[in-house]
């Protein structure tokens, strides 16, 4: 007997449950092929974005690049772009500290930087709650699978396991589809969140980089200018 005429066989509850659980299992596959696309690409812009960083050119042109297209930005150039916009406005004002300016821009990348790992982990959560919760799910479709079989063999005067067998292979086929699902969930989870986790490293290390710069070019324009 093919799975399929097995399905067929079971009951009308357990096949809700395994179509229930081969939904989740393709909405796993969808979420972990299109962020896996998603953090290709921004590794990639990350990359781009730091060899134009460390090219030497000056930050004022880089940033007026952006200002440009400030509507369309992503990742690190988002980070930099809000860092950057604050630092000069706060250092047009003439108004703050130098601690205060380095303050500001650092303020203003970490929310940059926290919105941007929001958009990374956007569905990801949503594996994990897959991976949960699919065994329980083929669990009950087991169980229910059981029940409809001993209800129909109950009616039967003599009852041998060439009689039963059949209809236990066809309630632990929910059990098996809930596995398959969790699996595949669980791994494309834990493989997502490795690289979300190295993104926000990247993310970081680039943070405090920029916080360094920003820092060595006021306190040496103020020394500058004391002289």
């Amino acid at each position: 007997m093919s799975i399929f005429d097995l399905f067929l066989k079971t009951s009308f509850l357990a096949k809700i449950v395994i179509l229930i659980l081969v939904c989740f299992s393709v909405a796993s596959l969808a979420i972990t092929i299109h962020r896996s696309y998603v953090l290709t690409s921004i590794a990639n812009e990350i990359e781009n974005f730091e060899d134009k960083f460390w090219s030497g050119i000056e930050l004022s042109c880089l940033y007026q690049d952006m200002l440009r297209r400030c509507n369309n930005l992503t990742g690190p150039e988002q980070i930099f772009y809000a860092g950057f916009k604050e630092f000069t406005y706060l250092h047009q004002t003439n108004k703050h500290t130098p601690e205060a300016m380095i303050e500001g821009a650092s303020r203003a990348m970490r929310i940059s930087m926290n919105r941007e790992l929001e958009i990374l982990e956007t569905n990801v959560p949503f594996l994990g709650i897959i991976s949960s919760i699919s065994p329980y799910i083929g669990l009950l479709g087991t169980v229910c699978g059981i029940m409809h079989t001993f209800t129909e063999f109950s009616a039967a005067k003599q009852t041998t396991l060439q009689m039963i067998a059949p209809g236990i292979a066809e309630s632990l086929i929910a059990t098996a589809v809930g596995l398959f699902s969790a699996i595949q969930s669980v791994i494309a989870f834990n493989r997502l969140n490795l690289r979300i986790n190295k993104l926000e490293k990247n993310y970081i290390n680039f943070t405090e980089e920029f916080i360094a710069i920003l820092h060595r070019q006021v306190f040496f324009s103020n020394a500058s200018q004391e002289r």
